[in-house]
């Protein structure tokens, strides 16, 4: 059932958006100046809510089963510039302004790691990055 605005569907979400089965969607956060994908973190209703009405990234923590603001305690902010959905609706993509490292690492990505080799049976993680702030 939709609610009196247009494109918003029951709990405020825009309507047709994809939720799990424990209500979460994940939104991959991207650098808005170079495309880099800096993190993965996962979203409620509220933490979207969240992050539109604030302008930086809130996420569900599904171990700690709270609410977290990236940078509150390590002053590695993102400032979200804006929010797309994927086409099945059920992936977010935010594109950010961010301040320091993503990564709880230390790194400005989470995404350090590249894997090498050319089959599974070969494959190894090498680091690709330099860290840039002390690990969280």
């Amino acid at each position: 059932m939709s609610d009196s605005r247009e494109g918003v569907g029951a709990g405020g979400l825009p309507e047709g958006l994809k939720l799990n089965e424990q209500g979460l969607i994940p939104a991959v956060v991207q650098d808005v100046g170079n495309g880099d994908v800096l993190m993965v973190g996962w979203m409620n209703a509220e933490s979207l809510r969240r992050t539109l009405e604030g302008g930086r990234t809130c996420f569900w923590s599904r171990s700690r089963q709270q609410y977290w603001v990236k940078g509150l305690t390590s002053g590695h902010v993102q400032h979200v510039k804006s929010v797309y959905v994927d086409c099945d609706q059920d992936v977010l993509l935010v594109k950010v302004e961010q301040v320091g490292a993503a990564c709880h690492e230390g790194y400005r990505s989470c995404f350090y790691r590249q894997v090498v080799g050319d089959s599974l049976e070969s494959a190894t993680l090498r680091v690709i990055a330099e860290r840039i702030a002390e690990p969280s």
